[in-house]
């Protein structure tokens, strides 16, 4: 009887060793048959598995590409597609994986790595198509519901997404990802509580799953359910700092008071979502243009605080020395601002449907001299697009109150209050500072004529009304205790804050039960158009802001419309917001540096009238003439700091 070949024998412990997750094992016998024959195929396909799923993606990939043009077969162009997509490869990756796909169409697998490649290259459209594909195969999929329910949420179209996604959860219980991007779901949805707990499930299975601390975290104070946040806060930034896992950094920057954790955690995200670097579409060429051409990129043209800001400035660029062009990838909300804009721009270009790739190139052709990013990390930002250095100059403003933690952004727009000087070691860009202050502001907008009533508004006819309407996430246990301080000390007193979900409405009326204030003393505001909100300003007597991260567009708000602001002066960019503005306003009393301090001042001005009567007074008579609100002002500093950073790149 003949004896089979030892090699053969040898392969098939290999292949066992594989399926029963001895990766170590596998590798070694790949590795000794390769010893034999350097070009066997079967030991180079074993060799490129056992490396890839232990996630040494470089190692892997010359022998999986290597086994796969000698000797294709079902499932290798997968591992060699995937290999790609983990090396930031994702070109690459759609290739060898759509071949794939047409050779074994019930590969599901297969399918939903393609689906995922072809999102990485903003072509999401064809990734849902990819993923109901696979659905239509296996409509049991855990990770293709899954997949297609997170594009439907990352689409807008979330009540489409819940289906998906909870059919993926039922399928397979103990699929972290599933879990998670219900969480996501409910996140969009401010359904805070159900993806608190869709999170916590998949941190459950996954302790160390990207993301998922920082969106646990997230939903939590948004909901403004403090019990174990901190404990969940230092073992986030024990994650980011030591273990490397990344996090968002919009969420992190709204927990942490420290700047290189915020570089770092930056830096992790930037690593894992854009991957390899492309190839740069601008190599040093020097445009000779009559005018500079300045393009500003953003998903926020469109109703929205970014756009309140800016729409000002746009509209007052020096047209004789600069071109303005707005790289629009987001919603064509039909609104008035949406149209503002549209006429303020020179060139308004939109990109929603374009890769970033594709994006790009639109900045490369248009000989752009200035690209300025107004997302940062923010929700729906698109970083890639200026991954592959389209433009000479590219810049980090107002969106994103921290470092973008990338090589590809040159120079980011600050002020000495904002960012001091020490603290520039712990960003990526350069910084150019702005002589007053870094935030645009219109002195343009619109205030309501009419006010409403204290009843209206649900106040109380008399008494002092404290005011914050941050957003509720902003509101820490720290700063929720010394209002509620205040209210026991003011009598008859109300602290009027912004409505953001029934969640946070019902804890903090139960955090202020348990600090000895009766829950009525809290009056909610619901969101209301801008220029409404803007005129119910008036009926407050001091705004309160928060820590560690302040008001930004809402302390502009609030001192626009005429509102005094006592702010405390935190340890990062996103917590020396408003003494920016306060100072910029000639308002620098109002600028505290403990809580202590912010608490005591905050006392002396709900008994003095006096005294607040004085303050308001000053900053009607201020509002006009200091340098927050003078739009022209700050747009001849913008412009001068547009040729600092052309005259330092080297170009006209």
């Amino acid at each position: 009887m003949a004896q089979a070949d030892p090699d053969a024998r040898q392969l098939e412990a290999g292949w066992s060793a594989l399926d029963g997750n001895d990766l170590p094992g596998a590798e070694r016998i790949a590795r000794r048959l390769l010893e034999k024959d350097p070009l066997e195929s079967q030991a180079l396909h074993l060799l490129g598995a056992s490396l890839l799923y232990q996630e040494r993606f470089q190692e892997a990939l010359a022998p999986l590409d290597e086994a796969h043009r000698a000797a294709p077969r079902k499932g290798s162009g997968h591992r060699l597609g995937y290999c790609h997509l983990a090396l930031g490869d994702f070109e690459a990756a759609v290739r060898e994986l759509e071949r794939e796909v047409r050779l074994y169409p019930q590969l599901i697998n297969a399918r939903n790595a393609l689906g995922v490649a072809l999102i990485r290259l903003s072509r999401r459209e064809q990734a849902l198509a990819t993923f109901l594909e696979a659905i239509q195969l296996d409509p049991a999929s855990p990770e293709a519901n899954s997949n297609a329910g997170s594009l439907l949420a990352d689409l807008g179209r979330v009540n489409e997404a819940l289906p998906y996604l909870q059919a993926a959860v039922r399928a397979s219980p103990g699929l972290a990802d599933a879990h998670f991007n219900l969480g996501l779901a409910y996140q969009r949805l401010k359904q805070h509580a159900q993806a608190a707990d869709s999170l916590q499930l998949a941190l459950d299975i996954a302790p160390r799953m990207p993301y998922a601390l920082g969106h646990l975290v997230w939903n939590r104070i948004a909901q403004c359910r403090w019990e174990g946040t901190a404990e969940r806060i230092a073992s986030l930034r024990e994650q980011v700092r030591r273990d490397g896992v990344p996090a968002m950094p919009f969420e992190f920057v709204a927990v942490c008071e420290d700047p290189a954790e915020q570089r770092r955690c930056a830096e992790l995200h930037v690593a894992r979502s854009l991957g390899a670097r492309p190839a740069p579409l601008w190599h040093g060429e020097r445009y000779r243009h009559d005018r500079i051409r300045v393009a500003y990129l953003s998903a926020d043209f469109c109703e929205h605080a970014t756009a309140y800001l800016m729409a000002g400035l746009i509209e007052r660029h020096d047209r004789s020395r600069f071109e303005t062009i707005a790289l629009s990838y987001g919603p064509d909300d039909a609104s008035p601002m949406r149209r503002r804009l549209a006429q303020a721009f020179e060139r308004f270009v939109d990109v929603r449907t374009l890769t970033d790739a594709a994006a790009a190139r639109v900045l490369r052709d248009l000989e752009i001299d200035v690209a300025v990013d107004l997302k940062g990390h923010t929700t729906d930002a698109r970083p890639g697009i200026l991954a592959h250095r389209p433009a000479p100059v590219q810049v980090s403003y107002l969106g994103f109150p921290g470092t973008t933690g990338t090589d590809f952004i040159d120079y980011v727009l600050a002020d000495r209050h904002v960012l001091p000087e020490f603290e520039q070691a712990a960003w990526s860009e350069k910084v150019v500072y702005l002589p007053e202050c870094y935030q645009a502001n219109d002195a343009g907008r619109a205030i309501a004529d009419r006010t409403p009533s204290r009843a209206a508004a649900g106040l109380p006819t008399q008494g002092f009304v404290f005011c914050s309407f941050n957003n509720n996430y902003k509101i820490t246990p720290q700063v929720f205790d010394a209002w509620m301080r205040l209210l026991r000390q003011v009598p008859a007193s109300v602290l009027w804050v912004l409505e953001d979900n029934t969640e946070a409405r019902c804890n903090l009326q139960r955090e202020a039960e348990a600090r000895g204030v009766e829950p009525q003393r809290l009056v909610f505001a619901p969101r209301v158009p801008h220029a409404e909100h803007l005129a119910r300003h008036r009926l407050a007597d001091l705004f309160l802001d928060t820590l560690p991260c302040n008001a930004h567009t809402g302390a502009s708000d609030a001192l626009w419309a005429g509102l005094p602001l006592l702010t405390c002066t935190g340890n990062t960019f996103a917590g020396r917001v408003a003494a920016s503005l306060l100072h910029a306003i000639g308002l620098p009393e109002l600028v505290t540096h403990s809580l202590a301090e912010y608490e005591a001042l905050a006392l002396q001005l709900a008994a003095n009238p006096e005294r607040l009567s004085a303050l308001r007074a000053r900053l009607a008579a201020n509002r006009m003439t200091a340098p927050l609100f003078d739009t022209d002002r700050f747009r001849r500093h913008l412009e001068a700091a547009y040729l600092r950073m052309l005259e330092s790149r080297g170009a006209p």
